[in-house]
């Protein structure tokens, strides 16, 4: 099994918020692969790395990078793979890391989740291999008339709460 998406995170403190990515990943049925990368303490690996993502048959990078964040940056600045940035939660509520990611010069794109969104960056990496993956994509669509139902069994649960001054 080949790996489709590559998570990378700064160091081994990030897998708490990471492992979310992963766990969509497996349920999506996805292959992945997740190493960490610093793009301040090893760039030569992350540039090696980002350099021969894709012909090792990875279509999408989840970056994964507080404090300074340039993690997702500096991958998406030596690949043309599709790079989502996750910024992690560190000195300024995670308001650091989002702004070092969003901040990327014209021609090098990295998308960006919410701060600590590794599994909305998972969703949207499955989402864009499910543009060409038929299998994939009936998956996701089950995945998220789950979360349809979800919020509708919450619903019914509020309606059987029971209160003096309440109306539904």
């Amino acid at each position: 099994m080949k790996p489709l998406v590559s998570i990378i995170m700064g160091s081994t403190s990030d897998l708490p918020i990471m492992e979310k990515a992963c766990k969509l990943l497996d349920e999506m049925q996805v292959p992945f692969e997740v190493n960490a990368l610093s793009a301040h303490r090893t760039p030569d690996a992350v540039e090696e790395f980002a350099r021969t993502a894709k012909e090792r048959g990875i279509k999408v990078i989840i970056a994964g990078a507080g404090m300074a964040a340039a993690l997702p940056g500096v991958i998406a600045a030596s690949t043309t793979l599709p790079v989502i940035g996750v910024p992690i939660k560190g000195m300024l509520d995670g308001l650091d890391a989002m702004l070092s990611i969003i901040q990327m010069p014209p021609g090098i794109p990295v998308a960006t989740v919410g701060v600590n969104g590794a599994q909305n960056a998972a969703i949207l990496a499955v989402e864009m291999m499910a543009l060409s993956d038929v299998d994939l994509a009936q998956r996701l669509a089950a995945y998220k008339g789950g979360l349809r139902v979800k919020i509708e069994k919450a619903n019914e649960e509020l309606a059987g709460l029971k209160y003096n001054f309440k109306t539904n």
